[in-house]
């Protein structure tokens, strides 16, 4: 029997577990543990040294959002005032917003202070034919050159991430604007069976684009989630699913949803929002996707709220992951196996974030 040959990965500096905890993240997708459950603490630092990069001024929000140079010597800085305990790992992901996915395949970008957003451009189904990814695009390249300069200053120090690229469905609703995409699916279901289609095409390509480079660069694979990993993983998702019915939901989005988990190592979807559990039975029978990340949302409550959903996800054989509180320990230690469990939480102290793991270590 042939065995598969481990991905080089590169050492991080002051973290001489750092192979562990990988190895620990690896066990969660398989719905496993080494000896307790994935657990992401982090600290502030007691004494914080590193210097933090000056306060500057821009012209306008592109510019800010531009400053590549800037934005990477503020994620070192972070990193190394922070303490990263259990399995956190130090990383910075590139980003432009959301909707960068889009600007790839020629849309154009608005920048506010904390976000981004695109502007439809796919006023008729005629230019449906049109759209299409360019290596050239000024997106692409920017999203190119601020990853080279993240993985330059991270050397050592932080994993450098895959950019929240929001395909599917959610891309699909960009170009022809939310409300719009509503009606087409009513109206033109034909067409925008076609322009998902399109998407998930155009995306399977960019993503393995940007996942080599990251793997050439003998980068652990981490996004949005937090979740650092050897595998080739994503998180699949589709915000606008909010919108639409199961049925609708399975007609129009599903497929494509299968078809991204199938191209990974390891997924995990991204349901957000209370209107998005109406297809969490859909998303429990895809048998490729490896776990659940379940966002309730601002005004829902804690995680402790919703411990009928993780029991839910237990039982359809899928891992989770979540926040918690430090005080919420105690009732998922009662109500949920360990076995792909992933937590990320957040102590004033490295003390508490000490004590912390070795409550969790009683978890089995």
């Amino acid at each position: 029997m042939s065995s598969v040959k481990k991905p080089e990965i590169m050492a991080i500096e002051g973290i001489p577990d750092w192979e562990k905890r990988l190895a620990r993240v690896d066990a969660f997708w398989d719905r496993q543990i080494l000896d307790r459950p994935v657990v992401c603490v982090c600290a502030p630092k007691n004494d914080p040294r590193y210097p933090q990069q000056p306060i500057k001024t821009y012209a306008s929000h592109r510019d800010r959002w531009m400053d590549f140079e800037c934005i990477a010597d503020c994620a070192l800085a972070d990193v190394m005032n922070r303490e990263y305990l259990g399995e956190a790992l130090p990383h910075m992901c590139p980003n432009l917003g959301p909707e960068i996915f889009n600007a790839y395949l020629g849309m154009e970008l608005e920048f506010g202070e904390v976000t981004s957003w695109s502007r439809p451009n796919l006023h008729a189904w005629s230019g449906l034919d049109a759209i299409a990814f360019d290596p050239a695009n000024a997106y692409w390249r920017a999203i190119s050159d601020l990853t080279d300069i993240l993985l330059a200053k991270g050397k050592g120090k932080f994993y450098t991430g895959l950019t929240d690229f929001h395909p599917g469905g959610d891309a699909a609703a960009a170009f022809r604007d939310p409300q719009q995409f509503n009606i087409d699916l009513i109206e033109s279901p034909d067409e925008a069976k076609r322009l998902v289609r399109k998407v998930t095409d155009l995306y399977l390509r960019v993503f393995d684009l940007s996942w080599g480079r990251l793997r050439a660069a003998e980068q652990a694979i981490v996004s949005w989630p937090g979740i650092v990993s050897t595998r080739k993983w994503y998180v699949p998702s589709n915000d606008f699913s909010c919108m639409v019915s199961p049925a609708m939901f399975n007609e129009f989005f599903l497929p494509g949803l299968i078809e991204e988990c199938r191209a990974l190592e390891a997924s995990i979807y991204h349901l957000d929002g209370v209107n998005a559990l109406g297809h969490l039975d859909s998303l429990l029978e895809i048998k490729e996707l490896n776990a659940i990340q379940w966002v309730y949302g601002a005004g829902h409550g804690r995680s402790s709220d919703w411990m009928p959903v993780y029991k839910r996800c237990q039982a359809a054989g899928k891992g989770l992951q979540f926040w918690l509180e430090p005080d919420e320990f105690d009732l998922f230690m009662e109500q949920l196996r360990p076995e792909g469990l992933f937590i990320s939480t957040t102590v004033g102290s490295k003390e508490e974030g000490e004590a912390l793991l070795r409550k969790v270590a009683r978890w089995r």
